[in-house]
Parts: C-alpha cells; sequence; structure tokens
C-alpha cells in the first residue's frame, strides 16, 4: 500500500467514525451527570435495581402495553450488566444513533454531514421528551434515518432484512416508536421510482415490517381495547401542543418544540434571542432541503420524507384549533386507539429529520458557495462549521443533565427487600401501591444521605416528579391509580386512565366505608404496598400512609414489612381470588414472530448496519453534481 492510499483510508476511516464520534460526545454533553453510577429518574422514565422479566413485563394484564416491550429489553440487559449502566447506555444510544443516522443521510463533505447529525441529535425535540422520561419513544426516534433509507430500498421481499434491522430501535421503544418508524417507512417505501403497483407493494411490505416488530405490544393492546380498557376523549385538550417558544404553538411545532408539559421545556428554549436565532435556523434548514429536492441528492427519500413531514405537523397542529380538538374526540370515542394522536407534538420527528437534513444540505451549499468553484470555498466553510455549532449554542439547556436536572439517585435497600418477598411469593395475585396517585416526589426514596434524592427538580430541584417506581418493581401486576392529573391555567385537571383494574379498584374505595379486605381480594390484590412519605405530585405536602379510603383494608392486612419508607401488607388467603397472569397464545405468538423476524433480518442482511446508499433509477448513470 503507497502512502497516498493508506492516507485515503485513514480519510475515509475518519469520515466514516466521524459522526459516531460526535453523537457520543454529544451524548456525554447532554446526559452529563446521568452517566454516574445511581438511576435517573423523571416523569416516565423509571428505571428500578434487579428489574423484573415475567409475563406482566412481556404484555400479560388488561391495560395497554405502554411499557412493551421496552420495560422487557431493559431487563433483559440487566441481566448481563447493573440496570443503571443499562439505563446511561441506553441513553447515549440515542444520541449517537440520531447523529450517525441524520449525518449519513447527507451527500457532500464531512462538515455538512456533521452539521445535519448534530442538528438531529440536539433539538428541542430531544430535550422535551427526555425531561418527560420518554426514551424509549426516543429510540425510535433515533432510528428513523436508518428506517428512512432501508425503506426507500424496499423494492422486492428480499429487501425486507434491510428495513427490519434498521428497525430494531423501533421494536425496543414499542408503541410510539414503531407508529413514528411507520410515519416514515411506508410514504418513503410509496416513494420508489416505478410504476403504481410496485410503490404499492413496497409500500404494503413497509407496513407489514413495521407490523411484524411490533407485535409485542400490538396483539395485547388490541386485546385490551376490547376488554375494557379506554381512552379519555376529555383529555385532548390536555396534550395539545402548546406555545413555549414567542411564536405561538404553530411557530413552536417549527422549532421542534410545542409539548404539553410546561415542565418538560429545556431552559431557554422560550427567551426571544435564542428562539429568533432558532428560527432562523429553521428557515436555513428548510431552504436547504428545497436545494436538496431540486438536485435530486437524496433521490426517492426527498419526496417520502417531505410527505412524512407534513403529515406528521398535520397531525401535531390538530391539537391547536377547536375543530382539530372535536375531531380527536370523536375519533377516540370511535376507537380507543386514536388515543396515540393526542400527543400531537410527538409527531413531529419526521420534520426534525426534514430540517436535519435540510441543514447539511445547506451547510453543503455553504462550503461550495463560489459559483463554479472547484475548490470549497474558505468562508463558505467556516460559515458551514457555525451551522453545525449553532444546535448546542441555541439550546444550552439540554446541556449537562438539562442543567442538572437529569441527575442520578439510588433506592434505599429496603426497595429490593419488598422487592424479593413479593416476587419470592408463589401465589398469584396483584399489589396495589398507596398512596392513590400515580406520580411520587423523588422524596418517596428518602434523604439523599440515605440513598435517596432531595425533592429536587427532575433529581435535586424543587418540584420533581417520577412515575412510582413500585409500578415497575414486581414481576406481578401493580394496581395503581392511573390517572394522570395536569396544572392547566392554575387547575388541576385529570385525565382519566386506561387500566380497568385500577377502575375497580377505585370504585371499591369509593364505596362507604372505603376498600376493604374482601373486596380487594375479590378483584384480586394479595399484596398493598404503602410509600409511608410519598408526597403527590399535585398536592403541597405528602400523603398520610394509610388514606381513610383504603385504612380498612390497611388493618386488615398482615404487616409483612416494616421500614422507614416503604409499608407492606398482604391480604388474608381466604379473600384473594387471584389467576396467574400468563401470555396467550396470541401474545406468545406474537413475540416469537416478532424475535424470529430480528433474527432472521440480522443474519440474512450480516449486520446491524443499514446502506445509506441511495438506489438510482435504472438506466440512469452516475453524474458529477454541479456544486454551484
Amino acid at each position: 500500500m503507497t502512502g497516498d492510499e493508506a492516507t485515503r483510508r485513514w480519510k475515509g476511516l475518519l469520515r466514516g467514525a466521524a459522526p459516531w464520534g460526535v453523537g457520543l460526545l454529544l451524548g456525554v454533553l447532554a446526559v452529563g451527570p446521568g452517566l454516574g453510577r445511581g438511576f435517573v429518574l423523571r416523569y416516565d422514565m423509571v428505571f428500578v435495581p434487579d428489574p423484573p422479566l415475567g409475563p406482566v413485563q412481556l404484555g400479560a394484564g388488561e391495560g395497554f402495553p405502554r411499557a412493551v416491550p421496552s420495560d422487557a429489553a431493559a431487563a433483559l440487559l440487566a441481566k448481563a450488566l447493573p440496570a443503571d449502566l443499562v439505563q446511561a447506555g441506553l441513553l447515549l444510544a440515542v444520541f449517537v444513533l440520531s447523529c450517525a443516522g441524520a449525518a449519513r443521510l447527507v451527500p457532500g463533505p464531512l462538515v455538512a454531514r456533521l452539521a445535519a447529525g448534530v442538528f438531529y441529535a440536539w433539538t428541542p425535540y430531544i430535550a422535551e421528551r427526555l425531561l418527560l422520561g420518554q426514551w424509549a419513544l426516543l429510540l425510535g426516534y433515533a432510528g428513523l434515518p436508518w428506517v428512512l433509507s432501508a425503506a426507500v430500498r424496499l423494492a422486492a421481499p428480499r429487501d425486507l432484512p434491510r428495513l427490519v434491522t434498521a428497525l430494531l430501535p423501533a421494536a425496543v421503544g414499542g408503541f410510539s416508536s414503531a407508529v413514528l418508524s411507520a410515519l416514515v417507512a411506508v410514504p418513503a417505501a410509496a416513494a420508489r421510482p416505478g410504476p403504481a403497483a410496485a410503490r404499492l407493494r413496497s409500500a404494503l411490505l413497509a407496513a407489514a415490517a413495521v407490523a411484524a416488530v411490533s407485535l409485542p405490544w400490538l396483539v395485547p393492546a388490541l386485546s385490551a381495547a376490547g376488554g375494557g380498557a379506554r381512552t379519555d376523549p376529555g383529555a385532548v385538550d390536555l396534550f395539545a401542543a402548546r406555545a413555549d417558544t414567542p411564536f405561538g404553538a404553530a411557530g413552536s411545532l417549527l422549532l421542534l418544540g410545542g409539548v404539553w408539559n410546561a415542565q418538560a421545556v429545556p431552559d431557554g428554549l422560550g427567551h426571544p434571542f435564542f428562539a429568533a436565532c432558532r428560527l432562523a435556523l429553521a428557515l436555513a434548514a428548510l431552504a436547504g432541503w428545497l436545494l436538496l429536492l431540486r438536485r435530486g441528492s437524496l433521490g426517492p427519500a426527498g419526496p417520502g420524507l417531505t410527505a412524512a413531514a407534513i403529515a406528521g405537523t398535520a397531525v401535531a397542529l390538530l391539537g391547536t384549533a377547536a375543530p382539530g380538538r372535536d375531531l380527536l374526540r370523536l375519533l377516540i370515542e370511535a376507537w380507543p386507539g386514536f388515543g396515540a394522536l393526542r400527543d400531537g407534538q410527538l409527531y413531529t420527528a419526521p420534520l426534525a429529520l426534514l430540517q436535519a437534513a435540510g441543514l447539511g444540505g445547506a451547510a453543503a451549499w455553504l462550503v461550495h458557495s463560489a459559483a463554479g468553484a472547484a475548490r470549497p470555498d474558505r468562508a463558505g466553510a467556516a460559515a458551514a462549521a457555525l451551522l453545525l455549532l449553532a444546535p448546542p449554542v441555541l439550546l444550552p439547556g439540554l446541556a449537562w443533565g438539562a442543567a442538572g436536572r437529569l441527575a442520578p439517585v439510588e433506592y434505599p435497600a429496603e426497595w429490593t427487600r419488598v422487592q424479593r418477598l413479593v416476587d419470592g411469593d408463589p401465589r398469584p395475585g396483584s399489589v396495589l401501591v398507596l398512596p392513590w396517585s400515580a406520580y411520587r416526589g423523588l422524596g418517596v426514596l428518602g434523604p439523599r444521605g440515605a440513598g435517596g434524592a432531595d425533592g429536587a427538580d427532575g433529581a435535586g430541584g424543587p418540584g420533581g416528579v417520577v412515575l412510582d417506581p413500585a409500578v415497575k418493581l414486581f414481576e406481578r401486576p401493580a394496581v395503581w391509580n392511573d390517572d394522570l392529573r395536569v396544572a392547566d391555567g392554575g387547575a388541576v385537571r385529570a385525565a382519566e386512565g386506561e387500566d380497568p383494574a385500577a377502575r375497580a379498584v377505585a370504585g371499591l374505595a369509593a364505596r362507604p366505608g372505603g376498600a376493604d379486605a374482601p373486596g380487594a381480594g375479590a378483584l384480586g390484590v394479595r399484596y398493598v404496598l404503602v410509600e409511608r412519605a410519598a408526597p403527590d405530585a399535585a398536592d403541597s405536602g405528602p400523603r398520610h400512609l394509610s388514606e381513610n379510603r383504603f385504612l380498612s383494608l390497611v388493618e386488615a392486612s398482615e404487616t409483612v414489612h416494616e421500614g422507614p419508607s416503604l409499608a407492606l401488607y398482604r391480604v388474608p388467603d381466604e379473600h384473594v381470588d387471584a389467576v396467574k397472569e400468563d401470555l396467550s397464545v396470541l401474545e406468545v405468538t406474537g413475540w416469537l414472530v416478532t424475535v424470529g423476524s430480528i433474527v432472521w433480518s440480522l443474519v440474512a442482511s450480516s449486520s446491524n448496519l443499514v446502506s445509506m446508499r441511495w438506489p438510482r433509477p435504472e438506466g440512469t448513470e452516475p453524474r458529477k453534481e454541479n456544486p454551484s
């Protein structure tokens, strides 16, 4: 090998490795203190020590399987690594896959590819969803560039392994991740060049691939929808996109913000200067996208992603106007599955990918901005470098654990003791979790010196809340109040929960005298877990150990554990009428099909990395593109 050949080889390796390295750097910068030992707990992001892996985590039960299969995947990984390291690795994977995937979409110089990758990995979308704790959704977001690339190459069934492999992050992420992947994959496959029948076949193959990796949650979700689980149509207003910048709800969505929860907005996002600069960046990205489309640089991915971004933005805008909200309510009343459309901002993920690729296109144009220049223009290259740096500079609130809101905490030892007591009992029956509310202040884990949090936001600041960790702690079902209360205009509004078991317990507690042991046992409750000083997220102070509605039940039950943070009670055997939760034949079949499809795709493609080169239409010859 000559010296020139060696130099070209090393440059090629650097070009390929740079987006992965930059993605890792962004992940370290964003997660920051969350990479230390301990667990980052924030809203829906709940990891527990020694996470269980049983039928409940695989989809057995009555409610909608929102944590399937993400909880099962995390538990499986925790068999090999400590659970807190698994969490840190999954969070880093979001940034690495996002940056590397978006970078490989864009043709042109390395600075242009990195500009696309940095933009996609550092957006208000990622910041807000991370502050909501939706790590599983973000895995699907990170996989969208790979899904797009594989979908535009889907000409025949022989191409399915490539797409199924690209869908692996969505398969782990579950429901919302799969919906986003379908939103990108189906239009991209349908945009392939060729006759209408061939395009339709490609779109159907893409839909089939998404369905194949979604069966672990799709089968129990359909069963739950027919078995009493429901979605509250009245919650449409609560989850609609809202303004978190000076440009209103629509402008916030254009800037990839607009989340419904004000506590999930990163610091500085709404500052007029940062917002104005981000608006300029978004407009530059859209201009770059139009340039890429005009030149045909993205091949069939261009029209496909354009269609996906338009459709996703339209869904996001539905909840911002009264007619759209009325339509959503009608759809949800007709079928609970349409409840997935309530959280409109979620569907701007394809727009984020479009803007990322467009920014890369704008950076490539700047590098060659001198008309007809055979060599890169230095001033243009400097401007492109500024585009590369702009996303983190204009969104500093995501850095270092979202300004400290994502910091690790530790579980007191008694949580593990209680887990072993409950899971060591072979008799069936659920665990009723009290106080009767879904979210907790992190003070439930005790003072920081005892291995817990200090009541801070996220994991340190005032007002930080998290989905009760107890609902993720046991192999058996946990019954908890899954009503969601949201502060709205100074008042607290509630969205009715989905789980029929929770509604049954709430009805029992509403009777005169409250819940009792015979009534709870008849509903399948065997254990009652009381978190002694668990602050309610919507109240100003802690709730008492035994709320009046459940006092009779606790007094009639046997004390199994009494500790500083937790008290565990067992309902007398003569009252408990319960059967062991297990997967149905259809649910087992769904898992077998999904796992088999993934294994087959990995073997058939011989790699879990998807080629990102766009296919050329038949009969065309490669040509050198005019950089002007």
